[in-house]
């Protein structure tokens, strides 16, 4: 059936400006954006059209494709193309949205067998998992370049293909089947691509919840503090240097007086909170002492901790004069003493030092 005027004047225009946009050097300014943004709306536009019109469905053969509709199944690729391009505030949602439309590409034509062996390969890889797909198994970096030199090959051979297609497109437009030949090339050459953009979509999704969750702030980095490895009790642990003051009024020695419930935990008594308060605040942080010297020996004598007089105490009594046998005995000691000196003359024991 012959499509709407719309339609294909829609299609075309949109083709023209992003093969207009992939030469224009000025990629970085607000205009070529606005640009960008414009032509996405017009293939968003395109694809409302397809689907309102219904020119395709899984049910149906290629060969039921009028060769006119076959070019409206490449509307996704573009779509998806242009918002990988794209680089909005949200980058990761623009990315998100390309491989909906990759996937929704692939998915047609998978339906209408337009997936060669390889491609079919790859895109069963690719719905086992999504998330992780790469165009080689495995980080080998010589695997990976090997397979990048073949697809490069592969996709110059579709260009080269598709661009003699194209250069005798005057010459085609009589043979119907001329130019589904070319429609289908440059659906074979959008396909190779696709699987290129899913590799490359793959790492930058990777990289960027990567990045996502790096900025979020967690908990669970900081450093191990050792003082709560043992699973002590992390109720009684306290960044402060110092204790609060209820703990200094009680010494730091007792539980809580009252449990979470209100039930007490321990005897207790009131007192005048305001004179507690004031007599903690200002208490030095040593005990302090609790009587003088004098009185500390006084209290030491009373426990009979001091020995007082005679021989153990290390003081030698008085003699009484009027003793007269006392008074010979130690006279008798002085003689005895004076006679060892007289003999043992200081230094005669050391014999070490003589000649």
């Amino acid at each position: 059936m012959e499509q709407p005027q719309n339609l294909r004047t829609l299609f075309a225009t949109a083709k023209r400006e992003k093969t207009d946009l992939e030469t224009r050097p000025d990629s970085n300014t607000d205009h070529y954006r606005n640009d960008v943004s414009a032509t996405i709306a017009k293939f968003e536009e395109c694809q409302k059209l397809v689907d309102s019109l219904s020119l395709f469905s899984s049910n149906e053969p290629l060969e039921d494709i009028s060769t006119g509709d076959l070019q409206y199944l490449t509307v996704p690729y573009h779509l998806a193309d242009l918002l990988q391009r794209s680089y909005t505030s949200d980058r990761e949602s623009s990315l998100r949205r390309a491989l909906t439309q990759y996937e929704r590409f692939l998915g047609r034509l998978d339906d209408y067998e337009l997936l060669n062996e390889k491609d079919k390969k790859l895109h069963e890889r690719y719905t086992a998992h999504p998330s992780s797909f790469s165009l080689t198994l495995g980080n080998d970096a010589a695997a990976r370049r090997e397979v990048k030199i073949a697809r490069f090959k592969e996709e110059k051979e579709l260009k080269q293909r598709l661009e003699y297609l194209s250069n005798n497109r005057s010459q085609l437009q009589s043979d119907e089947d001329d130019v589904r030949q070319l429609y289908i090339a440059e659906i074979h050459l959008y396909t190779h691509q696709v699987f290129q953009s899913l590799d490359l979509l793959s790492q930058e999704l990777s990289m960027l919840s990567a990045m996502r969750h790096a900025a979020l702030p967690t908990h669970d980095a900081q450093p191990e503090d050792p003082r709560r490895r043992n699973n002590t009790d992390q109720a009684a642990y306290s960044e402060r240097l110092d204790p609060p003051i209820s703990e200094l009024l009680q010494g730091g020695k007792f539980a809580p007086l009252l449990s979470k419930e209100g039930k007490p935990m321990q005897p207790f008594t009131l007192l005048d909170r305001r004179t507690q308060l004031q007599q903690g605040v200002f208490r030095s942080g040593h005990n302090l002492p609790t009587m003088t010297i004098d009185e500390y020996l006084e209290e030491e004598k009373r426990r009979g901790n001091v020995l007082q007089g005679g021989e153990q105490s290390g003081m030698k009594p008085e003699v009484d004069e009027d003793d007269m046998d006392r008074a010979d005995e130690e006279t008798m000691k002085a003689r005895a003493w004076d006679e060892f000196t007289e003999a043992n003359p200081r230094g005669s024991g050391n014999t070490l030092n003589r000649g």
